[in-house]
């Protein structure tokens, strides 16, 4: 069944999109919803009418989802947790957890469903999370969960000093073999 969509509809396309869908999922969510319309003559003719405003609006999506892209791409925010023994939390972090930390600390609203998390954190550390803020457009934040600033630079370090002690015995190791 062909639909017209009168909004955002993950997976489907935006608004003003012209999809194929099943026929109970039309009626039993999406029209009740009023998330689309039926694809009659009628209806098509009024979205051929409503595509210049469509666009306008979609344009100003697109510049407001890359201006906050801007603002969070690269940040720090960090959670607060109880760690146990060998950096295991007691629960875990949640995507709404961090969108509460950004809003806390950003000062950005960010939906908690948005928050690309996959699955709970569980371990003390630095994450890096995707922020999905519109169709692709994507903002990488790090969490550092139950430690603070100082702590995880230091992790950092250590671990790029790791990574070059291994590139180093690879290049002797290497080296010995050439000979």
């Amino acid at each position: 069944m062909k639909v017209i969509l009168l909004g955002e509809i993950k997976g489907k396309g935006g608004e003003g999109d012209v999809v194929d869908v099943a026929q109970g999922y039309a009626e039993n969510y999406l029209f009740p919803k009023k998330l689309a319309v039926a694809a009659t003559k009628g209806n098509l003719k009024q979205l051929d009418e409503r595509r210049n405003n469509i666009a306008k609006r979609e344009a100003v999506r697109l510049a407001d989802a890359n201006a906050l892209k801007e603002t969070l791409e690269g940040k720090q925010v960090t959670v607060d947790a109880k760690v146990g023994d060998e950096g295991i939390l007691f629960g875990s972090v949640t995507a709404a957890m961090i969108a509460d930390a950004i809003k806390d600390q950003l000062g950005v609203e960010v939906d908690r469903k948005r928050v690309e998390l996959g699955k709970p954190i569980k371990v003390a550390g630095v994450h890096q999370v995707d922020i999905s803020l519109y169709r692709e457009i994507r903002a990488t934040v790090t969490v550092l969960v139950g430690v603070d600033a100082a702590e995880a630079e230091a992790e950092e370090e250590a671990a790029e000093a790791d990574a070059e002690a291994v590139e180093v015995v690879e290049v002797e190791v290497t080296e010995e073999v050439a000979e």
